[in-house]
C-alpha cells in the first residue's frame, strides 16, 4: 500500500489560511484602527475600541447576551436528555423517524422559525386566542417581542442540536448498568440521576456547551422575537457596523465573541480528552 504524499497535508493548512486566518487577520486589523465618522476607518493602531469592553455599555450587553444563552443551553439541554433517554429505549425504527424529524427542523431557516413564532405568539392570530377561548385570560395578548418569545425561539432550534449532540453517547449507554442499580434496590428516578446522568455528564457539557454557542451568535430571532434591550452580542455587532458606522469597535466585538466560543468549544475537547483518559 503506497503512502500518502506528504503534500496532501497541506491541503487542510491551505484552506484553513484562506478561510480563517485571513478574515481574522483583516478583521483584527480592523479592530485596532482608527474611526472614520464617514463610516469607514483609517488604518493605525489604538486600544480604544477593546477599552469599551470594561465599559458599563457592553457590560450590560454581555450580561444579556451570555444570560439568554445560558436559559437557552439549559432549557434545551434539561428537555431534550430526558427525550434522548427514552428516544435510545425505543425501536430503531422509532429512533430512525425521530432523527429524521429533529434534522429538517435543523434545515429551516431562521426566518422562517422567526416569522412562525411571531404569528403564533401575536395577538391577533396566537395562541393567545386559545387561551382566551378556554377561559384561561381574560383577553387575547401578544407575547413578542418579550425575553419569553427570544428564549422560546433559541430553545427551538437548539433542541435539535442538543439531541443530536446526547444521542450516540446515550444509545451506547449499557442498560445493564441501570438495570443492576434497580437490582440494588434503587428506585427508578435515583437509577437515573445516580447513574445515567453520571455517566454521561461529558456529553450533558458537551451539548449545553454547543448550544451556548450556537444561540450566543444568534442573529435573527434576537430582532424578530426579542427587544432592543434583549438583542445579543451578534446583533450590538451589526449595528455598530452598519447603523453606528463604527467597524473598528464592530471588529473587536466579533473578535471577541469568536475567542470566547474558541475558548468554550476547547474546553469541552479537553473535557471530552480528560474523561477517555480516565
Amino acid at each position: 500500500m503506497r503512502a500518502t504524499p506528504g503534500w496532501v497535508g497541506l491541503w487542510p493548512a491551505l484552506m484553513l489560511a484562506i478561510f480563517f486566518l485571513v478574515p481574522f487577520g483583516i478583521m483584527l486589523a480592523v479592530s485596532v484602527s482608527h474611526r472614520d465618522p464617514a463610516g469607514a476607518f483609517i488604518p493605525g493602531f489604538e486600544l480604544t475600541h477593546y477599552a469599551r469592553f470594561l465599559s458599563a455599555f457592553f457590560a450590560k450587553v454581555m450580561a444579556v447576551s451570555v444570560g439568554v444563552s445560558v436559559a437557552a443551553a439549559a432549557i434545551c439541554v434539561v428537555l431534550a436528555f430526558p427525550f434522548t433517554v427514552f428516544l435510545a429505549s425505543m425501536s430503531h425504527r422509532t429512533q430512525t423517524v425521530a432523527l429524521v424529524v429533529l434534522l429538517s427542523v435543523l434545515s429551516l431557516s431562521e426566518v422562517i422559525i422567526g416569522f412562525s413564532l411571531s404569528t403564533l405568539l401575536s395577538k391577533t392570530a396566537g395562541i393567545s386566542n386559545l387561551f382566551y377561548w378556554l377561559g384561561l385570560i381574560a383577553e387575547p395578548r401578544a407575547y413578542t417581542p418579550s425575553l419569553f418569545a427570544l428564549v422560546t425561539g433559541l430553545c427551538y432550534i437548539g433542541f435539535p442540536f442538543a439531541v443530536l449532540v446526547l444521542y450516540p453517547p446515550v444509545s451506547r449507554l449499557d442498560p445493564e448498568i441501570v438495570e443492576a442499580a434497580r437490582v440494588m434496590g434503587a428506585s427508578a428516578s435515583r437509577a437515573f440521576f445516580g447513574v445515567v446522568v453520571p455517566n454521561l455528564r461529558g456529553a450533558i457539557v458537551g451539548a449545553f456547551i454547543l448550544v451556548f454557542v450556537f444561540t450566543l451568535g444568534s442573529y435573527l430571532l434576537p430582532q424578530l422575537l426579542g427587544r432592543s434591550e434583549d438583542w445579543t452580542l451578534s446583533v450590538h455587532i451589526t449595528d455598530q457596523a452598519i447603523y453606528q458606522t463604527n467597524l473598528p469597535f464592530a471588529a473587536a466585538m466579533s473578535i471577541f465573541l469568536m475567542l470566547v466560543a474558541l475558548a468554550l468549544v476547547g474546553l469541552a475537547s479537553l473535557a471530552g480528552r480528560q474523561r477517555r483518559a480516565a
